[in-house]
C-alpha cells in the first residue's frame, strides 16, 4: 500500500510512523499518504469507517410507557432551565433530572425519599402535583457530593433512563445538566427525543453556550424547538418601572441567527425564585399569576412544535 505518514495529534505533536521525527502541527487533523490511495483502497477505507462509527453509537430504544421525550436544556449553569422543566404542566408527565452532580428537582418538587422498587425490580418515580419525578437526588443525601468519574456517571444515567417504571405518559421532560459532554451525548443517543428546548437569559455569556447547546442537538438530529428568555425583565413591584438586568433581548437575536422561534419570555420575579425555593411551581402554587401564564404559553408552545408521537 505504499509508505504512510499516520498522523496522530497529542499536543500539537505529530509523530511519523516508522521512526520518523515529530513534527509541530498547526491546529490540522489529517492523514497524510505519499501516493493518491486506488479506488479500492478508498472503498476499503470507508467501510472500515463506517463499521468503526457504528460500534460507537448506541443504538436508539425508546422508554417503554413513554410517547415523547423533551429535553430542556441550556448549555450554562443557573439561567433557569429547571425551573422552566418543573413548570412545564400539561397532560401526563413525567420528569427526569439527569444531573447527577447538582440535582435539583427534589427540592423545587418538595420531594424526598427513595424510590420503591416494582414486581420488576424497576424504580418507581416519587410523585407530586400530579408529576411523576426521577433525580439522583432521591438516591444520596442532600449534602452528599457525587464525586464520580465518567464512566460511573454514564452508569448511573442508563440507569435512570432504563431502570425507572414511569407507567403511561404522554411526555417526559428530561432536566439536563449544564454543557455539551458525555452526558448530553448518551441521553441524545441513547433514546429518542422528539425535540429540545434550550433556556437561556439575555446576557451574551449564557447566549454564548445555548448556542453550543443548540448546534450540539443538531449534531445529533434532535430538533430543536426554540429557546425559551429567562429572568427577561425585572419590574419593581412599587413603581413598575421595568429593567432589564441581563441585556434586552438576547435569546431573539440568537434565535434569529439560529433560525429559531422564541417559545417565550419568563420574567425576572421574585415569586418565581420563592416557590422554586419551597418546592411549589409558580403554575401550581399561583396559577393566575402572569408569571405562572408565561410558563403556560411556552408550554402550549413546545406541545405545538412536537412531531406526532410515534404508533
Amino acid at each position: 500500500m505504499g509508505t504512510w505518514q499516520r498522523l496522530l495529534l497529542c499536543g500539537g505533536v505529530s509523530f511519523l510512523r516508522g521512526g520518523g521525527i515529530p513534527v509541530p502541527l498547526r491546529g490540522s487533523r489529517s492523514l497524510v499518504c505519499r501516493r493518491q490511495l486506488s479506488g479500492a483502497d478508498r472503498e476499503i477505507l470507508k467501510q472500515r469507517r463506517t463499521q468503526i462509527m457504528s460500534r460507537g453509537l448506541p443504538k436508539q430504544k425508546p422508554i417503554e410507557g413513554v410517547k415523547q421525550v423533551i429535553v430542556v436544556a441550556s448549555g450554562k449553569g443557573g439561567v433557569g432551565k429547571s425551573t422552566t422543566a418543573v413548570n412545564d404542566s400539561s397532560k401526563a408527565i413525567g420528569l427526569l433530572d439527569v444531573d447527577v452532580y447538582g440535582p435539583s428537582i427534589p427540592k423545587m418538587m418538595n420531594l424526598k425519599g427513595n424510590p420503591e422498587l416494582s414486581q420488576n425490580n424497576l424504580m418507581r418515580p416519587l410523585l407530586n402535583y400530579g408529576i411523576a419525578c426521577m433525580s439522583m437526588g432521591f438516591l444520596v443525601e442532600d449534602t452528599t457530593p457525587v464525586v464520580w468519574r465518567g464512566l460511573m456517571v454514564m452508569s448511573a444515567v442508563e440507569k435512570l433512563l432504563r431502570q425507572v417504571d414511569w407507567g403511561q405518559l404522554d411526555y417526559l421532560v428530561v432536566d439536563m445538566p449544564p454543557g455539551t459532554g458525555d452526558m448530553q451525548l448518551s441521553v441524545s443517543q441513547n433514546i429518542p427525543i422528539s425535540g429540545a428546548v434550550i433556556v437561556s437569559t439575555p446576557q451574551d455569556i449564557a447566549l454564548i453556550d445555548a448556542h453550543k447547546g443548540a448546534e450540539m442537538f443538531r449534531k445529533v438530529h434532535v430538533p430543536v424547538l426554540g429557546l425559551v428568555q429567562n429572568m427577561s425583565v425585572f419590574q419593581c413591584p412599587k413603581c413598575k418601572h421595568k429593567t432589564h438586568i441581563f441585556g434586552a433581548d438576547g435569546a431573539r437575536k440568537l434565535a434569529q441567527t439560529l433560525d429559531l422561534d422564541v417559545l417565550g419570555d419568563i420574567p425576572l420575579h421574585p415569586s418565581i425564585r420563592e416557590t422554586s425555593d419551597t418546592g411549589q411551581p409558580v403554575v401550581f402554587s399561583q396559577p393566575d399569576s402572569d408569571e405562572a401564564k408565561a410558563y403556560l404559553r411556552i408550554a402550549t408552545e413546545v406541545v405545538r412544535r412536537l412531531p406526532p408521537p410515534p404508533e
